[in-house]
């Protein structure tokens, strides 16, 4: 067993970074801990003075103080006075996890024969875990590190863990919500979109991915019937046939859905009015009424995806919510796109009846969203944070898209993309034989970042389209970006 002063052991234990996103101290303490679980250190042998660890660590001996400090008052040191610091033997009392001897194949359980839905079998997410990493990142639905408000954003977490705060979250919330977020997004967020809720209207979810769930969960069963958008939201169309629901693909033109292809005997009809995913086309005013009117006409319940909304268009339109007046649309909404995609806060603003059994069926699924997030995110909004950050990222984006747009006239003239106002993307079609998803491969090769356009049509295969991010690539980066993709499509680019 190594002794208190042994520096090639202690060394390899207490590794620690400057350019970790945590603090030295819960880095040593992180340390301590993990060596401690793993049985590495022994209950005898007694831990690196204060003196001697700061030393070795190139740390203030007051970091190593506090850190041990707190790992006594948790209980896996104990201070011995005139012989340093332990590990509790209680800790170690706790039996470490046995290894695992291999189970003979027909022991093993078919899981695969037991499962009652196929959620494997679901197409699968594009993979895009290193697109920071990329020099030319298209990439949809991530975030800026450059526009994230993180001062502000800190300043409303430190807000929520004052104490005070703290007794407004902290308690078991059981099937409610955060009152000032309700209140924040009542009226701060849906008065953008024309849509006035009462507080009994919102319900507040993980992200939209989890609101469409519970909807699908809630509403769908086998023999259902959803018209949805072709091309669409790939994942949406994944949640209803998962609730057993059959899928029913609606053509989309430059008006957005085309109304009069929805089957009329379709349940339901889920759509993206602001911008459709992926083309960013709005809904067309008289499509939307004619979608209303045909619900109507045919008992159908509308499922509304806010889908990148929230930015400050020139030609903004009112949600479909806004013109219902027989309580049929249900409407989802997200802050991914504008605060951030790893936070997960969402929303639903429907019937108030709709929104109890909401609330009935999430408090079984998971009971509340977070509540300190919660309460972050209604002090983000209420001190108007969330407002200007709004308006911050409209304009960044509005200059990148018109960036985007002029590369690739410049550089990919055969290629044409939609041309819609605001949004975070760009939909493009290219020549006839054009594979967009092996572009993709040739174009990650030159570090550029984009995504295959087949995933969002009902069938997969070899496809024109692909949809290009603006979200997170910066504005310097976006031409010579269009550049190696014309590349990568094999057309030597023009001079600018």
């Amino acid at each position: 067993m190594p002794q208190r002063n042994d520096t090639a052991i202690w060394s390899g234990l207490f590794r620690i970074s400057a350019d970790s996103g945590q603090t030295l101290q819960a880095q040593i303490r992180q340390a301590i801990v993990a060596a401690i679980l793993d049985r590495q250190i022994a209950a005898s042998m007694p831990l690196p003075s204060c003196r001697i660890l700061a030393e070795k660590l190139g740390v203030a001996r007051g970091t190593v103080v506090l850190a041990f400090q707190q790992l006594v008052d948790q209980g896996f040191l104990i201070a011995r006075e005139r012989r340093g610091h332990f590990v509790n033997p209680e800790v170690l009392a706790t039996p470490a996890k046995p290894a695992q001897k291999p189970a003979d194949n027909s022991d093993q359980i078919d899981w695969k024969s037991r499962r009652r839905i196929n959620a494997s079998d679901m197409p699968r997410p594009l993979k895009q875990e290193n697109w920071i990493k990329s020099s030319y990142p298209f990439v949809y639905g991530q975030f800026d590190p450059g526009l994230f408000p993180t001062a502000e954003w800190r300043e409303c977490n430190r807000m929520a863990l004052a104490v005070l705060e703290i007794r407004n979250w902290a308690a078991d919330m059981v099937d409610r919500d955060d009152p000032l977020l309700i209140e924040q997004i009542q009226a701060r967020l849906l008065p953008r979109r024309g849509i006035f809720a009462n507080p009994d209207e919102i319900i507040v979810t993980l992200g939209a991915q989890n609101a469409l769930y519970m909807l699908a969960t809630l509403l769908m069963s086998k023999g259902s019937k959803v018209a949805m958008e072709d091309p669409g939201y790939p994942d949406a169309r994944s949640i209803f046939r998962l609730a057993g629901a059959e899928i029913c693909p609606t053509p989309v033109d430059e008006q957005g859905i085309v109304t009069d292809k929805i089957p009329s005997d379709a349940g339901f009809a889920f759509v993206t009015p602001s911008h459709h995913c992926p083309t960013m086309v709005p809904l067309s005013a008289e499509r939307r009424r004619d979608l209303l009117a045909r619900a109507i006409r045919n008992n159908q319940i509308i499922i509304e995806d806010g889908y990148d909304s929230q930015l400050l268009d020139e030609a903004p339109q009112q949600a479909l919510k806004s013109l219902d007046r027989s309580g049929r649309v249900i409407y989802v909404g997200s802050m991914s796109k504008t605060l951030a995609p790893g936070l997960r806060i969402g929303y639903i603003v429907a019937s108030a009846d709709l929104i109890a059994e909401l609330r009935a069926l999430r408090r079984f699924m998971l009971r509340h969203p977070p509540a300190n997030n919660q309460r972050a995110v209604a002090l983000f909004l209420s001190l108007g944070h969330h407002e200007a950050l709004v308006r911050r990222m409209s304009a960044a984006f509005d200059e990148r898209r018109k960036r985007l747009i002029h590369a690739i006239s410049a550089f990919l003239p055969e290629w044409q993309s939609t041309d819609s106002a605001g949004g975070t993307s760009l939909w493009l079609e290219g020549p006839r034989g054009t594979d967009a998803r092996s572009l993709a491969e040739a174009a990650a090769s030159r570090s550029v970042i984009i995504e295959p356009g087949d995933r969002f049509f009902d069938v997969e295969k070899p496809s024109p389209f692909m949809r290009l991010g603006i979200s997170s690539i910066a504005l310097q980066h976006i031409e010579p970006g269009i550049r190696e993709l014309a590349t990568a499509a094999g057309r030597r680019p023009a001079a600018a």
